[in-house]
């Protein structure tokens, strides 16, 4: 059996005739951006926006002919129709669009779908989205996390699993969502080794946002928390355009330079129309073991200012502990793991003012805006 390599997935791709049937994907300059890993191969076609539609065929026809590659398991092929900004005159800038509102369609079985996300990296985003989906279940929800970082995923060693995720048995065309605590998860870390760099442009990350978002078997499940990216680039856009978000929490830390990137992102989500779940302090403080005084080590109380500067509610503080970070690096979440600690109890509070939220309609499903980049 011959090493599966970028040559060998070129010359199946040889097959595949672009539209018009002159000539094939690979001559034509299509394929761009080949990723295995391990029996999982994900690359893009890149085309013209207008020719989008058109394309779907090739793309189809170019997933299966690699999937009929001995040692293949899995194939994500990308459609990468971006827009080009070839139609604006010289000297003029470009005149600035109105979102338009677009039905976005959910993921089939999932009532909620709420966003935890971050202005700056660093904050412990990830470890508050692992602990607030373990709260959530707490309550007798039936719960799913997404990690939607794709160049820095996390959830592969917040949850310890380390297994790739297999296909439906009633759908082939699917993946099962691994599990683990009760809950249901999916991350592009369990098909691509923590070691190997995701180097991708933006359309191929959207791509595969779709692709864990609507190629996998969730079952049905109460709310879908979903791990984002820090910032407010590509994977918020997409969420924002291709998911009926229900809401979104804002962590931050209590210094002023995580606050000023924390406004943005709720700032950003304000504009697309996400309701604003609330904002959470962590590392609010630290309470040392030996003499247990109480250190504000990045200041305090900056995000409760925040929220009641912004008008959003203020969801709790999350004390600075080692605890909290070695399980967390150990694959065993404190929720989880520690579910009479002090950290747990502010996290269960934190998740049943989200679910009240969620069901009093403060928050809920509704139309998205369509985000259109000229």
């Amino acid at each position: 059996m011959s090493e599966l390599n970028k040559e060998v997935i070129l010359k199946a791709l040889k097959n595949v005739k672009a539209p018009g049937g002159e000539t094939d994907i690979v001559s034509a300059g299509l394929v761009s951006e080949i990723v295995i890993a391990g029996q999982n191969v994900m690359f893009a076609l890149q085309v013209d926006p207008d020719q989008a539609q058109m394309f779907e065929p090739v793309r189809k026809a170019a997933e299966e002919a690699v999937k009929a590659l001995p040692g293949v398991d899995k194939v994500m092929v990308a459609l990468t129709a971006e827009k080009k900004g070839g139609d604006e005159q010289p000297g003029r800038a470009r005149k600035p669009q109105k979102p338009t509102a677009s039905q976005a369609p959910g993921i089939p079985g999932v009532d909620h779908i709420i966003a935890v996300a971050s202005g700056k990296g660093g904050v412990g985003k990830s470890t508050t989205a692992i602990n607030l989906a373990l709260a959530l279940r707490d309550l007798g929800l039936r719960v799913g996390i997404l990690d939607a970082d794709i160049y820095g995923p996390s959830l592969p060693k917040l949850l310890g699993l380390k297994q790739e995720p297999e296909p439906d048995p009633e759908n082939p065309d699917k993946l099962m969502a691994l599990q683990a605590y009760g809950l249901k998860a999916m991350s592009i870390g369990f098909v691509v080794d923590e070691a190997t760099p995701v180097i991708w442009r933006g359309p191929m990350v959207m791509s595969a946002l779709q692709q864990m978002m609507h190629e996998i078997n969730w079952g049905d499940l109460d709310v879908m928390v979903v791990d984002m990216p820090p910032g407010t680039g590509d994977a918020q856009l997409t969420m924002a355009q291709q998911v009926p978000l229900s809401g979104a929490v804002i962590v931050s830390t209590p210094q002023d330079l995580a606050l000023i990137d924390a406004r943005k992102g709720l700032n950003m989500f304000k504009r697309v129309n996400v309701p604003i779940l609330g904002i959470v302090e962590n590392m609010s403080y630290f309470i040392c073991p030996n003499c247990d005084t109480r250190h504000e080590i990045f200041g305090h109380g900056g995000a409760r200012q925040e929220a009641e500067k912004m008008g959003v509610p203020f969801l709790g503080e999350i004390p600075l502990d080692p605890i909290l970070r070695e399980r967390s690096d150990s694959g065993r979440p404190i929720v989880a793991t520690e579910p009479d600690s002090p950290h747990a109890e502010a996290y269960r509070d934190m998740a049943a003012e989200v679910w009240k939220k969620l069901q009093t309609g403060q928050a809920g499903k509704r139309s998205m805006p369509r985000i259109v980049v000229e």
